[in-house]
C-alpha cells in the first residue's frame, strides 16, 4: 500500500522506516533541504561537534533508546550533569538548597496532586514552604526547560525537574545521526526533500498531496507538521473544527541556543544564569575529550528579549562573558541558532500551558480517515522531546499497519 509521510523529523522518519519494513510503499516529503527536523547537529570550523536543535537524552527515553539500539547507534556521556547546574545570579542559592527544594515541592505535589490541574508552575512554587533564592531559581529552571513562562506553564512541568549527577546524554557522532541513519534504510528515491507541501485533498478513498509542480498519491498519509505552521497546508476538504482548533490551542515555547569556540579547553561545567533564564555548559564529544566550545540554551520568549538576540548573539556573548568569567571566549566565531525564524516550526517545541484540556492529548493524535499525525506535540506527557517524537511516529506507523 502507498503510505505519504509528510516531514522527516524523528517523527516522519521513524513513521516511514516502520511502515517500509512492513513492505508498504513510502515516500516521505520534507521542506527543508535536509533531514531531522529540530534535530539538526553541527561541525563547527575548530572540529567541534554542536546541536543546533534538541540535544540532551536521559535514560527515561525509552523509545529513543529502543530505536538506538535499532539502529546500531550509541550513547555518549557529556562529562557534565544536564540537570545539577550551578545557578549564579538572582537572590542566591545553590544546587543543594534547589535540589531540596525540589524535593518539598514533589511532596507538596503528592499530597495533593489535583493542584496540578488548575495551577501554574509559578503559583505552585508559591505556596511551597522553600527559600526564595531556591525558589527563583526553579521558576528560571522551569522556565528555561519549558521555553514558556513559568506563570503561564501547567505545574505538570515540575514533575519533570531534577538534580541528578548522573552525565548528560547524547548520540556518539550527534543526534542527527539517528535521522540519516533512518534516511539511509529508506533511501533516496523514498526520501524526497526540498518538498513543502502546499495542499491535501482527501477522502475516504485516498490522499493526493501537492509539492509545487509535483503530486503524490495514496492510501493514507501521515502527517507530522508542527502545530505552529500545519496552516500553510491548505487541506481539501478542510480539517473538522474539532481539529482545526485542537492545532490552533497548542502552545509553542520559544528558545534559541548560542555556541562560542574558547581558546583554551575547560574541564566540563554547567551553570545556570537565573535573572536571564538560560543555561550553559562546556562538555566531551565521544572520544572522551572535552570540546572547545561552551554552549548555552535560553528558554522563553521573555529571555530571548532580554538578550536581544533578534538583533544577533552581541548582548548574549557579552553577559555569557559577565557569568563565565572562567572561560577564554573566542567571540570572534560565534555561531547564533533560533528557531522562531525558521519558516517550517516558527518556534522551539510544544508547551503545555494551563489552560490546555487533557483531552487535546487524544485530539491532537487522532486520525482522520486516510489522515493520520504524528509529531512530538501529539504525544502526550512526552511531548517536547525526541523521545516524545519517536513514541508518536511508532504510534502513527501502528494505526496504519492495523487498518484492515
Amino acid at each position: 500500500m502507498r503510505i505519504c509521510v509528510v516531514g522527516a523529523g524523528l517523527s516522519g522518519l521513524v513513521a516511514a522506516d516502520l511502515l517500509n519494513s512492513a513492505e508498504h510503499d513510502v515516500i516521505l516529503l520534507e521542506a527543508r533541504n535536509r533531514v531531522g527536523g529540530r534535530v539538526w547537529t553541527q561541525k563547527l570550523p575548530s572540529g567541534s561537534i554542536i546541536e543546533r536543535g534538541a540535544e540532551y537524552i536521559d535514560l527515561e527515553q525509552h523509545a529513543l533508546l529502543f530505536t538506538l539500539a535499532r539502529l546500531g547507534l550509541s550513547l555518549a556521556p557529556a562529562g557534565t550533569s544536564y540537570t545539577a547546574r550551578e545557578p549564579r545570579g538572582g537572590i542566591g542559592t545553590t544546587i543543594k538548597e534547589m535540589s531540596e527544594a525540589v524535593d518539598v515541592v514533589k511532596t507538596l505535589i503528592a499530597k495533593e496532586p489535583l493542584r496540578l490541574l488548575n495551577q501554574s508552575a509559578a503559583e505552585l512554587l508559591s505556596d511551597a514552604d522553600i527559600s526564595s533564592g531556591a525558589r527563583e531559581a526553579i521558576a528560571s529552571r522551569v522556565q528555561i526547560t519549558t521555553a514558556y513562562p513559568v506563570d503561564k506553564v501547567h505545574a505538570y512541568a515540575l514533575i519533570h525537574i531534577g538534580f541528578g549527577t548522573s552525565e548528560g546524554l547524547r548520540v556518539a557522532g550527534g543526534n542527527q545521526s539517528v535521522a540519516l541513519r533512518l534516511a539511509e534504510r529508506l533511501g533516496d528515491e523514498r526520501v524526497l526533500l526540498s518538498h513543502p507541501v502546499t495542499r491535501i485533498r482527501w477522502s475516504q478513498n485516498g490522499v493526493t498531496l501537492e509539492s509545487g509542480q509535483d503530486s503524490f498519491s495514496c492510501k493514507a498519509c501521515i502527517i507530522t507538521v508542527p502545530a505552529s505552521v500545519i496552516s500553510k497546508i491548505h487541506f481539501d476538504p478542510e480539517l473538522p473544527r474539532w481539529k482545526e482548533e485542537a492545532f490552533r490551542n497548542v502552545a509553542y515555547g520559544h528558545a534559541a541556543k548560542l555556541y562560542i569556540p574558547l581558546t583554551r579547553v575547560p574541564p566540563p561545567s554547567s551553570v545556570h544564569s537565573v535573572p536571564d533564564h538560560y543555561w550553559t555548559w562546556t562538555a566531551k564529544d565521544e572520544s572522551g575529550n572535552v570540546q572547545p566550545v561552551v554552549s548555552a540554551f535560553a528558554g522563553s520568549a521573555q529571555s530571548l528579549e532580554r538578550l536581544e538576540v533578534k538583533n544577533g548573539p552581541k548582548k548574549w556573548v557579552e553577559n555569557l562573558r559577565k557569568l563565565r568569567p572562567d572561560l577564554e571566549l573566542d567571540s570572534e566565531n560565534v555561531l547564533l541558532s533560533t528557531w522562531d525564524d525558521e519558516p517550517w516550526v516558527e518556534a522551539a517545541y510544544s508547551a503545555r500551558p494551563l489552560n490546555l484540556p487533557l483531552s487535546y492529548d487524544e485530539i491532537l493524535s487522532r486520525p482522520i480517515g486516510p489522515l493520520h499525525f504524528a509529531g512530538e506535540h501529539t504525544a502526550g506527557q512526552h511531548s517536547s522531546t525526541m523521545d516524545g517524537a519517536v513514541r508518536s511516529g511508532i504510534r502513527a506507523a501502528g494505526e496504519i499497519m492495523i487498518t484492515p
